[in-house]
């Protein structure tokens, strides 16, 4: 941060592991899709030796995405590590995805990080930043996470620092004398379209010009043009530097004229910036053809290592006993206990299940002993998984770079690795010592809620599905995996459709699984109208022993959530005693099969009234079967209404949208029961909508609302379907009705 090239790269493939946590760094790169993260990522590794040419996203060729699905798509998918060396430290880049599918990888990495760089595009944001981006900044500042800006694309016609620093300043904090430029371009001459190629930097404090024109980094003094502009930008940072300064007299002394010492002032920007309380705005750009550093990429790599925390300056995270007792927090000490955590899952086809781990307190060794204990909890954190825990062997430890894994002989507090088949270790996942297991508080995770309902393709395939979705629900949490025991569908519960259609290709690719997806059905209910009676004859005689059994019954409809009664009101033996169990045998097993398009019959009372027997031919399936054909003839004389699951849904949208959510909420069916003010000028809108219409209000809220809306739904009831609807459910072949 004081506009010197410390060039001290690490050697090519990666950092060596680190000896200490106050070596180490870990920053999580956070920003929307397309902003250039993993293009800023294999810069910084180009400017610190770590490769020795960097990759394009668009030719497939970064150490970040180098899974087969993210070469295919072009994107990032997945969280990654790419560790680096510089000035003496290990700092550690975790590239996160930017699409909002994607969320559970985000807050891994923001778990392992103990920084955060928010990147944000000049040629994106020309208005606001993105719901998702912002969301991430607002959940940094409540655990006081420190973090920095990067503006990137500065490149682009029509695109302005002043304006992305105006921006950022709006949409990240309530103080924006707290967002503030460390560095401004300088760009180049204009071309017809607009574009000015950005050619160096201006450094605010040093004064100097950071000049890249030539393809090297050269320092050079301000234009006589550029005094003025940089006096005033120059005056309000040292302002924003004194003002979070924890030396209350500098202020002071800076109303009263003095010239605070340049060094004076990077001082407490370091402390201001890792202490959460400053976040300074840089910018940056990727190294020309044949250049070795990138623009804004070792001031960048100077901020991380002297400006943000060391993990001793981390809280920790909550522990308990696996039983949930309170233990005390751990320390940031390689000496110390061990206490570790599973911050991602993968599979490798060659290694098999590999995790990144996350070392909070002690020092991690191959072929330790450790306890392992998951807090089997789903995406939501409330529903209960079957918790898993036991003594496993720490296998190979390695240091990930891209595709290649660089063995390691320990990972110290603070530090992260990745290690190799570590039993069966669920993202989340806590070690600790074989005799005194703890467990760490899981981070919170979005609750998927949109079904994909998936099938074998063939015979070969049903065997392996199983297998397969629970490695893919092991890896990501943010996935839920349900046998739905209504419609018998195996679902697979997402974020979004690109979170869908990366789940489908990892099995496919991964597991070697074909399946085919099938429409998601609801589990729909039938019901009396009205009462109704039936009798059911069931007499056969084709020599030797016949069958003989009839029966009346009357059946009338009950309260919802009464499900089927069954009563008996025979008198004088008309059904003997031990076979008016079958008839009840028989109209459980129909009601269950349903009666007019294959759905389970309830809230009905069905009474027995009369029947006959013979002393020979009648038996238990005789009268069952009476029983089943007596519910059906009442069935046929009776109207039969379609029941349908009904949603109390909370969806909580910014005030601007709040008019258009309750007017799609009412297309659905839906009724609205209230509304709530909430932080943050957003209003929890409370509404009650039938399952059937809300299959994939994921994906359509996120469209309604920008990306700022967000929702949960619970079952509420099973209420009457409207007639056209049931009729055109009725005509559908398939059990259950598809979620639209």
């Amino acid at each position: 941060m004081g506009d010197k090239a410390h060039a001290h790269p690490g050697a090519a493939g990666g950092a060596p592991a680190a000896g200490h946590p106050s070596a180490v760094r870990n920053v999580v790169l956070v920003g929307p899709s397309g902003s250039g993260k993993t293009t800023l990522v294999e810069a910084l590794a180009l400017t610190a030796g770590a490769v020795n040419r960097a990759g394009r996203v668009e030719d497939g060729a970064t150490v970040s995405d180098y899974d087969e699905i993210e070469r295919r798509r072009r994107r990032s998918v997945q969280l990654s590590l790419v560790p680096v060396a510089w000035d003496g430290c290990k700092v550690n880049l975790l590239d996160t995805p930017g699409y909002a599918d994607f969320v559970g990888e985000l807050r891994a990495g923001l778990r392992a990080a103990d920084a955060a760089l928010f990147v944000v595009s000049a040629a994106q944001e020309a208005q606001s930043v993105a719901a998702t981006t912002r969301a991430a900044w607002e959940e940094c500042a409540r655990v006081g996470m420190p973090r920095a800006i990067v503006v990137t694309h500065l490149d682009t016609a029509r695109t302005s620092f002043e304006d992305m620093t105006r921006i950022c300043a709006e949409n990240f904090g309530d103080d924006p004398d707290a967002v503030l430029p460390l560095y401004l371009p300088v760009l180049g001459p204009e071309a017809a379209d607009g574009h000015a190629p950005l050619t160096g930097l201006t450094g605010l404090l040093s004064r100097r010009i950071l000049d890249h024109s030539s393809g090297e980094r050269t320092e050079l003094p301000p234009a006589p043009g550029q005094e003025e502009p940089l006096r005033a930008a120059r005056n309000r940072l040292i302002e924003g530097i004194i003002a979070e300064s924890e030396d209350e007299s500098l202020m002071d002394r800076y109303l009263a004229g003095e010239d605070i010492d340049v060094a004076t002032l990077i001082a407490d920007l370091e402390r201001a910036v890792a202490r959460g309380a400053f976040h300074p705005v840089l910018t940056a750009a990727p190294a020309a053809d044949g250049a070795r550093q990138g623009i804004g990429t070792v001031e960048l790599l100077e901020l991380i290592t002297r400006g943000f925390p060391t993990p001793l300056e981390r809280t920790p995270p909550v522990v308990t006993t696996p039983s949930g007792k309170p233990r005390p927090a751990p320390v940031c000490d390689p000496g110390a206990p061990l206490v570790a955590e599973v911050v991602k899952t993968s599979s490798d086809p060659y290694v098999g299940r590999v995790s990144l781990v996350r070392v909070f307190s002690g020092t991690l060794r191959p072929d330790d002993s450790v306890h392992l204990c998951g807090h089997g909890l789903d995406a939501s954190g409330h529903a209960p998984r079957p918790c898993h825990e036991g003594e496993i062997r720490v296998g190979a430890l390695t240091s990930p770079f891209g595709r290649r894994q660089s063995a390691l002989d320990r990972c110290v507090a603070g530090d992260l690795a990745c290690v190799a088949r570590l039993g069966e270790a669920e993202t989340g996942d806590t070690l600790s010592p074989a005799g005194d297991p703890v467990l760490i508080e899981p981070w919170s995770t979005p609750d998927p809620l949109l079904p994909l309902a998936v099938r074998a393709h063939g015979k070969a395939d049903e065997d392996k599905l199983s297998q397969g979705l629970a490695r893919l629900v092991a890896e990501d949490p943010t996935l839920r995996l349900e046998q739905n025991p209504d419609t018998g569908q195996v679902v697979l519960w997402c974020l979004g459709e690109a979170h869908q259609e990366v789940a489908l290709d990892r099995l496919r690719s991964r597991y070697g699984v074909q399946v085919d997806a099938e429409p998601y059905r609801v589990a729909l209910r039938e019901t009396f109208a009205g009462r109704a009676t039936g009798r059911g004859r069931h007499v056969k005689q084709s020599g030797g022993h016949g069958q003989f059994a009839i029966c009346e019954i009357e059946v009338e409809p009950l309260p919802p959530g009464s499900g089927v009664e069954f009563a008996d009101r025979v008198v004088g033996g008309a059904v003997p005693r031990q076979f008016i169990p079958s008839v009840e045998k028989g109209i459980r097993a129909q009601a269950a099969r349903g009666l007019s398009a294959g759905h389970p019959l309830v809230d009905v009372r069905v009474t027995l009234l009369d029947g006959k027997a013979h002393s020979v031919d009648s038996s238990d399936a005789a009268f069952q079967t009476a029983g089943a054909l007596a519910l059906r003839e009442a069935a046929a004389s009776s109207r039969i209404q379609l029941l349908e699951p009904v949603c109390e849904m909370s969806v909580l949208v910014p005030d601007d949208y709040v008019g258009p959510v309750m007017s799609d909420l009412s297309g659905r069916r839906g009724r609205v029961v209230g509304t709530e003010q909430s932080a943050g000028g957003r209003t929890l809108v409370r509404a009650e909508v039938p399952e059937i219409e809300v299959g994939r209000y994921a994906v359509d809220l996120r469209s309604l609302s920008h990306g700022t809306g967000r929702f949960d739904r619970s079952y509420a009831r099973h209420e009457a379907m409207p007639p056209q609807i049931a009729d055109r459910v009725r005509a559908e072949p398939a059990n259950g009705s598809p979620g639209t």
